[in-house]
């Protein structure tokens, strides 16, 4: 019999402790380079001495506690320990500045906070002069000589186990209300402040079960699985699909170092599945198409003949269906000689199922991967919802599509073709600011999603734009930008495109060029260049990205087709501001930084 009644991620925790005991739980990169495992045993006695330190601080339930740290192991040792004792864990992005980062731990009534490296301790400091009532910061990493009020994280497990305190911390588990907050996380704001989305033990415990549910045979080898997490923690996605469900399961986890290194760890690790936004399958897409230009001719064509086959392969996929006869036969020889071989050099050769959210996948990405035989599953969610609200099923997958509402979810489409979503995945409001939470329920309780869709006969959704990225040409038109934006990145040369045309005449768009493709295209036809900047304002670099924009938007109405570009020469980051730390784009952000380039491709406005 189960130790703790299952109500919560902690209680999950703590049941898997008993059942997995010395198996590995999670691996992390060491100093030296080499994958180290954690087993469950290990990782619970981190999470108790640090529960333990937390008790001996006087931390009581409902007190907020902050964690501004990247992916690693110590991010679910903290985590854990917090919810355990039924304090409410207050994510920061490990890319927020000092700024942003102030105003969650002034927003949230943080008393403490959790750093990863000198380098976020420093920010932390740099405001806490502003933060009264924020009391020690503890830092991951070790430190040559920590400062006031800054304890390392081997001091407090120390503390933390020369103060046991087990009955307490068993009794603030079995105590945790299932529909009392869990955690807030702030949602990057667009105009203005973010808000803090208050989720509760039950949106989290529920939303791992729905997500569970979406195909449970899949979780009978769990043990045997492994998972490599990269996206941040921080966001809902990573934390219920890529942490919450593979613990509560005892689907081993692997950090990846940093997304920068993302091809290197999958081919140390070899995942069996993985969770992401579109932008991984993008790069990876569009880096092979970009080796293969630059192949022999016999190459080439041997790629392009198995491309067809993996085209051919899709009804059976998406289907879940065998190949039979001598398609079989056919698709078997080019999995044999060039996807395996493929899907091993990349570290995908064991990757059963790659799982996609926080953005619309385009369909020539997601049809990629599937027609060589990796599964990849489009979902739908937002930080409101816990996240996922909607999934394509691996027994029926349609490309495009998020898929069918997850159990015991309801959905349909409002005024004006919203998306609206009920169910235990949704939140608890938004913290501080009822006003807010008001307007984003309708009258009879249905979350408003921001999201226009469309649904099908068989319930699968379709997401045609954001209500709130809608551009309204001055002509009164409405067009959505992400559905441009995604037929244009089927070009092998358009690496990231924004569309521009609010209260304008007609629309044009910022293109950051894949520079790989372009570089091997120009060498092609002999156009030398000195420069990036030298190669984008080349006349013939011009007319090929003319025609690709032309050839990509062609089945557009006419108010819809680019009527003027411009090519930048770096590419869209975190760093740079143009994109979320789930690298989606910021429209306000790339709007404002591009404005004077913007005004010169409307010179009569």
């Amino acid at each position: 019999m189960a130790k703790f009644e299952e109500k919560s991620i902690p209680a999950v925790f703590q049941n898997n402790v008993e059942k997995f005991g010395d198996k590995a739980v999670v691996a992390y990169k060491n100093k030296d380079g080499v994958y180290t495992d954690i087993s469950w045993n290990e990782m619970n006695e981190m999470v108790r001495n640090l529960g333990y330190f937390l008790l001996s601080r006087g931390v009581q339930p409902g007190e907020k506690v902050c964690l501004f740290s990247p992916n690693r192991y110590e991010w679910w040792v903290a985590d854990l320990a917090i919810l355990s004792i039924g304090a409410v864990n207050v994510p920061i992005y490990a890319t927020n500045s000092a700024e942003e980062s102030r105003y969650i731990i002034e927003n949230s009534d943080a008393k403490m906070c959790f750093v990863a490296t000198r380098e976020h301790m420093e920010k932390i400091l740099e405001v806490k002069p502003e933060l009264p009532i924020l009391g020690e910061i503890i830092s991951f990493d070790d430190l040559d000589a920590p400062a006031g009020d800054v304890i390392e994280f081997k001091t407090a497990l120390k503390e933390g186990s020369e103060n046991p305190n087990p009955e307490e911390f068993d009794k603030r588990i079995n105590s945790i209300d299932r529909m009392e907050m869990a955690t807030i996380i702030y949602t990057s704001g667009t105009t203005g402040n973010p808000k803090g989305v208050m989720l509760s033990h039950n949106n989290f415990f529920a939303n791992v079960q729905q997500c569970y549910n979406v195909d449970p045979p899949i979780f009978d080898r769990a043990p045997e699985m492994s998972f490599l997490s990269f996206l941040p923690l921080a966001h809902s996605f990573e934390r219920t699909v890529g942490y919450y469900l593979p613990m509560s399961y005892g689907v081993k986890v692997y950090f990846a170092e940093d997304f920068s290194k993302i091809l290197g760890n999958f081919q140390e690790v070899r995942p069996t599945c993985i969770v992401s936004v579109p932008r991984l399958y993008e790069k990876i897409h569009t880096g092979i198409v970009s080796k293969v230009a630059g192949a022999p001719p016999v190459k080439k064509a041997l790629f392009n003949w198995a491309m067809g086959l993996a085209r051919a392969n899709l009804p059976y996929i998406c289907n879940d269906k065998k190949p039979a006869g001598f398609f079989a036969f056919k698709y078997n020889l080019a999995n044999k000689i060039i996807f395996s071989k493929l899907k091993d050099a990349l570290g995908m050769d064991k990757l059963e199922f790659a799982f996609s959210g926080g953005g619309p996948l385009s369909v020539s990405d997601a049809e990629f991967f599937l027609g060589m035989g990796i599964k990849v599953i489009e979902g739908y969610g937002l930080t409101e919802t816990t996240p996922v609200t909607n999934t394509n099923k691996p027994s029926k997958i349609k490309p495009g599509h998020i898929g069918v509402a997850v159990k015991d979810t309801q959905v349909r489409i409002g005024d004006g073709g919203e998306l609206l979503v009920k169910g235990p995945q949704v939140m608890m409001g938004y913290y501080k600011n009822d006003e807010a939470t008001k307007e984003s329920f309708t009258e009879d309780g249905f979350f408003k999603t921001g999201d226009i869709a469309e649904m099908d006969e068989d319930g699968y959704v379709k997401i045609t734009g954001r209500i709130k990225d809608l551009i309204i040409t001055s002509g009164g038109k409405n067009i959505s930008p992400q559905n441009i934006e995604n037929s244009l990145k089927a070009s092998a040369y358009i690496e990231q495109v924004a569309i521009i045309g609010d209260n304008r005449k007609y629309l044009s768009a910022l293109i950051v060029p894949s520079f790989a493709d372009l570089e091997s295209w120009a060498k092609e036809h002999d156009i030398s260049f000195g420069s990036r900047k030298e190669l984008i304002e080349n006349d013939a670099v011009k007319e090929l990205f003319a025609g690709e924009i032309e050839e990509n938007t062609k089945n557009y109405a006419r108010v819809e087709q680019i009527r003027k570009f411009t090519l930048l020469e770096n590419e869209w980051s975190q760093e740079t501001d143009e994109l979320t730390p789930t690298l989606k784009l910021k429209r306000r952000v790339v709007n404002q930084k591009y404005s004077d380039i913007i005004d010169k491709m409307y010179p009569n406005d």
